[in-house]
């Protein structure tokens, strides 16, 4: 899928700025963000595009800017990202790495991923911080979904961890692919790729859910989510910033879901749920 790159220039660039223009941006399905010199650069999937919301949407901004709109096409992404890919290390206990990369022995977890169009490579803040709570979640022997993989990151992460069976599923007909094709790569056979939303859940059951994707998807399908999670099972979110921690806390509360802990990074923060209905 082609995706639309919305670089912002702003007057003055200061990293409070760039939060909260990212902030209402993830509002209206933008996915991911990086930071320029002059401001930041925003992706949305193209077909979801609607630059009069996005205008409508930061009209009472207090601060400057201009825009520039580019169309990336999915087939030159590979290039694009060969060029800066770095490997990631987590905690000393998990490396993320492409295929060209060398291994290193001294990880317990070593991900091979090598992406298309998905994001879902490492870099990301939140991604990271999903890795680091699975870090701390038993999954051996338990059934696990990665709700919007991407990359299939996750699904692999704990196909690694010992789970069960795991299911990983995205809307985005490149990351299906894609994470079909670094299943492979990892060898992680116990993982099911599918292709959709969130109504393909029906009649699943879980113990651990995984779910890295914006505000607004959470918020719309966290009750879903606890519909086919097992009691006591555990809920693993992030994809949305500090200050949204509050009103996903509240729906949490709402649908039966205790508050476990939660890990930041760069004002993007990953919080763990357990499911306890009355």
């Amino acid at each position: 899928m082609d995706y639309i790159e919305v670089n912002f220039v702003l007057n003055t660039v200061t990293s409070e700025q760039r939060e909260i223009i990212a902030a209402l941006l993830g509002y209206i399905d933008f996915e991911s963000f990086s930071d320029t010199k002059t401001g930041l650069n925003a992706y949305i999937q193209k077909p979801i595009f609607n630059e009069k919301l996005m205008i409508e949407t930061l009209r009472n901004l207090q601060i400057d800017f201009k825009y520039t709109i580019k169309i990336i096409i999915a087939k030159n992404w590979n290039a694009e990202w060969e060029k800066s890919f770095e490997p990631i290390y987590i905690e000393n206990k998990c490396q993320i790495r492409a295929p060209f990369h060398p291994k290193k022995s001294e990880f317990e977890h070593d991900l091979i991923i090598e992406p298309k169009m998905s994001f879902g490579t490492g870099h990301h803040a939140t991604t990271t911080l999903m890795i680091r709570l699975m870090l701390d979640i038993n999954f051996e022997n338990y059934d696990a979904l990665d709700m919007g993989c991407g990359t299939g990151l996750l699904a692999i992460m704990a196909s690694q961890k010992k789970a069960k069976k795991i299911i990983a599923i995205d809307i985005d007909s490149w990351a299906y692919e894609n994470t079909i094709e670094n299943i492979e790569r990892n060898k992680a056979n116990n993982i099911i790729a599918k292709q959709g939303d969130a109504s393909l859940l029906m009649n699943e059951s879980f113990d651990i859910i995984l779910a890295n994707i914006n505000r607004n998807i959470l918020l719309s399908d966290m009750p879903i989510y606890v519909g086919c999670l097992k009691k006591d099972g555990i809920l693993a979110l992030s994809g949305f910033y500090s200050q949204d921690l509050p009103i996903i806390l509240e729906k949490a509360q709402q649908i039966g879901l205790k508050y476990e802990k939660h890990i930041e990074n760069d004002n993007w923060i990953a919080v763990k749920l357990i499911h306890s209905p009355n």
